[in-house]
């Protein structure tokens, strides 16, 4: 799927797909509010609070058109879980 550009999924951007980040997930709050914060600033992404890796936001994702396909956490294209 790289490089094909397709229409973002019908969700917020500020909330990811189950599949890429479970309703489960222990470290759930505290991902979600530093990806808030990333989209809020207009940054790229930002430090996974468990892993210290540095994750895309949905926002700059979006702005790059196309779906990559390597299953980033907050892929705006996912819409089901076999796609993106």
């Amino acid at each position: 799927m790289s490089g094909e550009r397709r229409p973002l999924a019908d969700r917020p951007l500020t909330e990811p797909h189950p599949s890429r980040l479970s309703p489960e997930h222990p470290d759930r709050a505290r991902i979600l509010a530093a990806h808030d914060a990333a989209l809020a600033a207009g940054e790229a992404g930002y430090l996974d609070p468990e892993s210290g890796l540095f994750v895309l936001s949905a926002g700059f994702l979006a702005h790059r058109g196309t779906c990559c396909g390597r299953g980033c956490r907050h892929c705006p294209y996912v819409d089901d879980p076999q796609s993106g």
